[in-house]
């Protein structure tokens, strides 16, 4: 015989771990314990620094939207860090919302995204009848003073609703789940182009598009969904005003390109290492400053290798997830995580594009960074969803040591 496999339970200490003095140690059955040493800390470190950065980007863009919000002949005076301490009372209650969310069995997780999307989606369909508008835009419901965008929260429900479908293959393989699939994906863009809001359009879809390639369509759908959504984007440029606009102003120049000009002003104004902190000018002249164009404050306070820098920090937090996917075996657990983390990153590469003038305006906030409380609240249940997906149980798994002698 080479050797000999034997169950070993990683839970419980030798005499001789340190983790057995730990108040944290892996042998502690406490609730907190167990989920500090389940939860994947480099992640949760990575998106507590982009939620710190995001305190301060909004701090630096607060003065700034506080004079484009006060109107004197309104009387209306909104205070130079109004949105900074908005902006942390949404923080203190987000960061729970994360935690607790992290925490929750994965039945109950599961169970949770499924029965919240049914609610959003229901609350998105209401919208075009008692929505509130703003800038153009029909995308809130308003409950007393406070507003909701569901399409916000409805995204990650999205992501874990599809990947929990798309998961039902290996056990109904002859239903046609991707044919099935595409019902709900079609009543709510055409929800969402309503409002009109052609950048979360583009965002379901996208994660959708994710989840049926990594769950198996066939090369011959994929292909047919994708001279279906070229023929869509060309009938929208012709019949779609909101479309036509923005394409115009992106590709052609026509029209007014206010927004885009102020934006690649502001972002190059800095130079390499920013005016300093609240020392920007340019961003008075942005029409958002705290929220669709904070990446471009950032730029001008803090310099474009600022900027660089939280790019690299959101690529560091999509890398992240995906090593941990490559040992993954369950078929939910890895769609689920791949469509969380697909829109995650996809959200902040658009938000990325528009200000340095690679794509056009999407009304799009930068995650964790931008202003905005139905954005704060709604990422940090996705990003909960995420951590919660990504756990690692030693208790749920039966881990082995060898041992190996030679015999003669």
């Amino acid at each position: 015989m080479n050797g000999i496999a034997v169950p070993f339970d990683s839970s419980v200490p030798s005499p001789s771990s340190p983790f057995k003095r730990s108040r944290f140690g892996r042998g502690k059955r406490t609730p907190f314990a167990r989920w500090f040493w389940e939860i994947d800390r480099v992640l949760l470190l990575l998106v507590t620094m982009l939620i710190g950065i995001g305190l301060i980007a909004v701090a630096a863009a607060s003065p700034a939207a506080g004079v484009r919000y006060s109107s004197a002949a309104a009387g209306v005076t909104v205070a130079a860090r109004h949105y900074f301490w908005m902006q942390l009372g949404w923080t203190i209650i987000a960061v729970p919302v994360m935690i607790g969310v992290s925490a929750l069995p994965l039945k109950l997780a599961r169970r949770m995204a499924l029965i919240g999307g049914a609610i959003f989606l229901l609350l998105l369909a209401l919208v075009p009848l008692i929505g509130s508008s703003a800038n153009g835009a029909t995308r809130w419901l308003g409950v007393g003073g406070a507003k909701i965008q569901p399409s916000e929260f409805l995204k990650p429900m999205f992501a874990v609703g599809m990947a929990w479908l798309f998961s039902l293959r290996t056990r109904n393989p002859g239903l046609p789940f991707a044919l099935i699939s595409v019902v709900p994906m079609a009543l709510i863009a055409v929800l969402l182009m309503s409002q009109p809001d052609l950048g979360q359009t583009v965002i379901f879809v996208s994660v959708w598009l994710v989840l049926l390639l990594l769950s198996g369509a066939s090369m011959k759908l994929l292909g047919m969904l994708g001279a279906g959504g070229l023929g869509l984007l060309v009938t929208a440029y012709f019949f779609y005003s909101v479309a036509t606009e923005r394409i115009n102003k992106f590709l052609f120049k026509q029209g007014d390109t206010y927004q885009m000009d102020r934006a690649h002003a502001t972002l190059t104004n800095g130079g390499l290492l920013g005016t300093g902190p609240g020392a920007g000018t340019e961003k008075f002249t942005l029409p958002e400053p705290h929220t669709d164009y904070i990446f471009s404050v950032i730029g001008e306070e803090f310099g474009l290798i600022a900027c660089i820098a939280i790019a690299c920090l959101y690529l560091a937090i999509i890398a992240r997830v995906c090593l941990r996917l490559l040992r993954e075996e369950d078929d939910f657990l890895l769609l689920a995580s791949a469509g969380l983390v697909s829109q995650f990153g996809l959200q902040a590469l658009i938000n990325m594009l528009v200000n340095v003038g690679l794509a056009p305006s999407k009304g799009m906030t930068l995650p964790f960074i931008s202003y905005g409380g139905s954005s704060m609240i709604a990422l940090s249940i996705g990003f909960g969803l995420l951590l919660a997906f990504t756990r690692e149980n030693p208790h749920l798994k039966e881990a082995t040591y060898t041992v190996r002698w030679n015999s003669r």
